[in-house]
């Protein structure tokens, strides 16, 4: 009788240990996605383990952006990075992408890292990749975007003062080919190309630059397929299994 009764207790308690364990767990996820924009996504039906990396507002590159502003801080997104690749148990890699732009080093660095990985990933965008989320949007194995999404490329601007001499335009150019040769080996359009669509003066009246809506960034090289989230995920777990 002492034996069933002290048996009932530590039943009772071990599963009061789990039910802790998982609310410790869900408040720490929630934290995640609400701090950093990422989630672990394992409840699907092909029991897949899949990372969400959501890359949201301005990529944030040394300096600070101000309190209200919107920003994807990539001295959070490049550990996390690390981690996942050396997590075995992570099998795919999903990037959500609605993003105006922001600093080139930090924006080529997540793209770098993402193109670096060994598992299957896929990036969606949503809204927008203008800017140096172009490289970021073609850093996946496999590119979406929604049909009203859109991508704009653009010559590299600076903001603060620019000194007008030779050595700074060079430098300018040495970011551009930076940014343009990442493109292009990670996408199906040409450098040339590329740098046509940047120098482009025919479509905004006071820039140069070019803006692509959902097919026409499929028709130019940039992006792989036109979907949503469900064929995003559907393309995901077909590549984890090893299905084309």
């Amino acid at each position: 009788m002492e034996n069933q009764e002290k048996n009932r207790q530590e039943s009772t308690e071990s599963a009061g240990e789990k039910e802790v364990t998982k609310k410790e767990l869900e408040e720490k996820e929630n934290k995640t996605l609400e701090e950093y924009g990422q989630m672990t996504l394992d409840h699907n039906k092909s029991r897949h383990n899949i990372h969400l990396l959501s890359i949201i507002g301005e990529v944030e590159g040394h300096e600070n952006l101000s309190g209200s502003s919107k920003a994807t801080k990539y001295d959070h997104v490049l550990p996390k990075l690390a981690e996942i690749e050396d997590d075995k148990e992570v099998e795919g890699l999903l990037v959500l992408l609605n993003t105006s732009g922001g600093d080139v080093d930090a924006g080529l660095a997540i793209a770098e890292m993402i193109a670096s990985l060994s598992i299957p990933t896929v990036s969606l965008v949503l809204g927008g990749s203008h800017s140096i989320g172009v490289p970021l949007a073609v850093a996946s194995d496999y590119s979406f975007i929604v049909p009203t999404g859109t991508m704009m490329i653009h010559p590299v601007r600076m903001s603060g003062m620019v000194i007008g001499a030779s050595q700074t335009y060079e430098y300018f150019e040495m970011i551009q080919d930076r940014i343009l040769s990442f493109v292009s080996l990670h996408s199906r359009t040409s450098y040339e190309e590329l740098m046509r669509l940047m120098h482009n003066t025919e479509m905004l009246t006071r820039d140069l630059g070019t803006v692509l809506v959902g097919e026409e960034t499929v028709k130019a090289g940039l992006i792989d397929q036109v979907g949503g989230i469900r064929e995003a995920l559907e393309k995901l777990h077909h590549m984890i299994d090893g299905v084309c």
